[in-house]
């Protein structure tokens, strides 16, 4: 349970041993890179940003090719692919690849200039659906639709708006036009937007029939064919049948070239690796002979690191302790057990400078509530069973995702044992069963608990669950006065840690003789009147005290005892968080609760063929529901109680996760070399 202590190093080499240090550096992954130093006349900085925008385009190019090989050619993967992690390769493959990386990427685009080649088809064959679509109404044209007549007749092609009869047509031309009179309409098709004509007439007559239809909405096709309808669509079929043929021939060679996942994605990484260190070199200070970089290293690693880069590259290494306006990144070291929970610690935020690793005390607290919360035997034991399973079937998963997991694996055996002690096994499923398929008549429980069961004495669960909050929030407490010390804040620890102390547990002290808590508890406890006398007076040192030296650094006695005033008056938010531990009863009981209402659901069927079946399908599906609600429910009120009511009594946060210059991928992970 330890934030690692971080030393600064600086740097400084030659020009022409750049690239190997950093690969070197990269390599370790031991290093933070964070350059203080301010630019003057004898340093300047190098321009990247093109060399590290081409890389980045270079591993985009194969993620894009990748992605493609996916679309056409998906690769098979099981259900629990996902937890595998990245396959741990020989840094002698993205050597390779380097070597090869011209026809790895001539791969690349090649892939993706045959997708580009599909999605041009498939866009020729939409346009030509859509060509189609609209040549449909003009099928029965038997000449092309941009038809101009003869050498003396003129034909007029085109729409009118609605529906009108032929007798309605003929009617507009002789109203706009009575002095023609020889006309022949024709209707090619017609539908409830527009019907689509064919008129026939003398030259002489041509524009004056035109101008009669135009009266009627009359429009000239928008798509003017040189041919017959009919025949142009058999050719426009035929143009999208080897569309069709086209991109069925590209998909075949897109999916040839599925056995080079492997080289894109080595290429892919190869580029990102390069893209990181370009944007590292930019930000060195340089020389025409020298360069100097610094950053972080964690203290134990730190005599290591100066040995290897004074030696192998005989350059100038200093180490420094972190200076006190530096605040530097934040690195956990804590046991396998207590690892497990700094996922949710870090959703908290990690500690500031100066603040001690919660980690330890986080981890014992979440797992005790949290099986207290589930309480069953049975659900804590299929959780440990499947997350067990997970962790050592997937050794290379992710190391968040381990991590949690890991911590779904303690959490399954404390709830296992919360079920025993309270004999919850799927509820109350061992009596249901026996008395439904076996006829037991006996009086309790088959596997009795070995403590008690909340469902029949809530109040005693209610106590103690306030008794666990009073203890939780106790250590936070004791943390904050364990810090003040540490930090040689004495008075701090006495006045904001050991007043609160002596109030609290005074009041405490008076609480338990009195009736109401007696009422509560269901029974009388006596103190001998020492004791009670003991209780007031721990009370009243508290109280006082707190008015008195919680307003201490200011001056005016009148301010300083409104401080203290309003300080005493957090007394209250003191019993809100203890009351915010009745969670612990509820969330209980409510998995109990429910497991007994499936049970008893199951059961109805009786003792029979028809009531077995519906049995084996309410339970399954009844408890797989109340194992996973109250599953997130625990992990949401347990989050919270350390959240709010823990942290908030010794902790802020607020620090920066180290993250050191190493080899940042994508696909895969590179063996370590010693």
């Amino acid at each position: 349970m330890a934030v690692l202590q971080m030393q600064r190093i600086s740097i400084c080499a030659l020009k022409k041993s750049r690239k190997a240090i950093l690969e070197r550096l990269q390599e370790l992954g031991a290093m933070e890179i964070d350059i203080p130093l301010e630019e003057d006349s004898g340093y300047e900085k190098m321009d990247v940003g093109n060399s590290k925008a081409a890389f980045e385009k270079q591993a985009q190019a194969a993620d894009r090719a990748l992605a493609i090989l996916q679309q056409y050619v998906p690769e098979k993967t099981g259900l629990l692919s996902s937890l595998e992690g990245k396959p741990l390769v020989d840094g002698g493959l993205l050597e390779d690849a380097a070597k090869n990386r011209d026809n790895y990427m001539e791969t690349a685009k090649r892939i993706v200039s045959l997708d580009k080649q599909v999605a041009e088809h498939k866009a020729n064959i939409l346009k030509i659906q859509n060509q189609m679509e609209a040549l449909t109404p003009w099928l029965g044209l038997t000449v092309p639709v941009n038809y101009a007549g003869t050498r003396r007749t003129s034909v007029l092609i085109g729409t009118v708006a609605g529906s009108p009869t032929l007798e309605e047509i003929y009617g507009m031309v002789a109203k706009f036009a009575p002095e023609v009179d020889a006309v022949d309409v024709q209707v090619i098709y017609s539908d409830k937007d527009y019907t689509y004509l064919a008129v026939v007439c003398l030259n002489r007559d041509a524009r004056k029939v035109e101008e009669a239809l135009r009266a009627g909405g009359f429009a000239r096709p928008a798509q003017s064919v040189n041919q017959v309808p009919a025949q142009y669509q058999k050719e426009l079929q035929e143009q999208a049948d080897a569309s069709v043929k086209a991109i069925e021939d590209l998909e075949k060679q897109i999916a040839d070239y599925a056995g080079s996942r492997q080289e894109l994605r080595l290429i892919s990484d190869y580029y990102r690796i390069r893209a990181e260190k370009y944007e590292i070199l930019g930000q060195l200070p340089q020389t025409e002979n020298t360069f100097a970089l610094s950053g972080y290293v964690p203290a134990y690693l730190a005599d290591s690191v100066v040995r290897e880069f004074s030696e192998k590259f005989d350059a100038a290494v200093e180490l420094e302790e972190i200076k006190e306006e530096e605040q530097p990144p934040v690195l956990l070291k804590n046991n396998k057990f207590s690892e497990s929970v700094e996922g949710v610690l870090a959703s908290f935020g990690l500690p500031g400078k100066g603040e001690m690793d919660p980690t330890f005390f986080t981890s014992v607290f979440y797992v005790f509530l949290f099986g207290l919360m589930l309480s069953d035997a049975a659900y804590g034991l299929i959780v440990a069973l499947i997350c067990g399973v997970v962790l050592v079937k997937f050794p290379r998963m992710a190391e968040g995702l381990r991590k949690s997991i890991q911590l779904f694996f303690w959490c399954g055996l404390s709830t296992l044992v919360w079920g025993i002690l309270f004999g919850g096994y799927f509820g109350d499923a061992i009596d249901v069963i026996a008395r439904t398929f076996f006829g037991y008549e006996g009086e309790g429980s088959i596997i009795p608990a070995l403590w008690f069961v909340p469902l029949n004495e809530p109040m005693k669960m209610l106590l103690y669950s306030m008794l666990f909050g009073v203890i939780h929030l106790f250590t936070g407490l004791a943390l904050k006065g364990y810090c003040c010390i540490r930090d040689g804040r004495y008075l701090d620890a006495v006045c904001d840690c050991g007043l609160w102390f002596c109030l609290l547990i005074g009041l405490i002290g008076m609480l338990l003789p009195t009736d109401i808590f007696a009422g509560i508890a269901g029974m009388q406890i006596v103190f001998p009147p020492a004791l009670n006398a003991g209780a007031k007076g721990l009370a009243i040192l508290g109280a006082v005290g707190i008015l008195l030296m919680s307003g201490r650094s200011n001056k005016n006695f009148g301010v300083r005892i409104a401080l203290g005033a309003y300080d005493l008056y957090n007394i209250t938010g003191w019993l809100s968080d203890v009351l915010s531990y009745s969670r612990l009863l509820a969330l209980g009981l409510a998995t109990g609760v429910m497991a007994t209402v499936f049970n008893s659901m199951a059961s109805m069927g009786g003792k029979s063929v028809v009531g077995v079946i519906l049995f084996i399908v309410v339970f399954l599906i009844g408890h797989i529901f109340n194992m996973a609600i109250n599953l997130l429910g625990a992990y949401v009120h347990t989050c919270r109680l350390q959240y709010v009511e823990f942290y908030g009594k010794f902790y802020e946060g607020g620090g920066k996760a180290f993250d050191p210059f190493k080899f940042k991928t994508k696909y895969v992970d590179i063996k370590e070399e010693n």
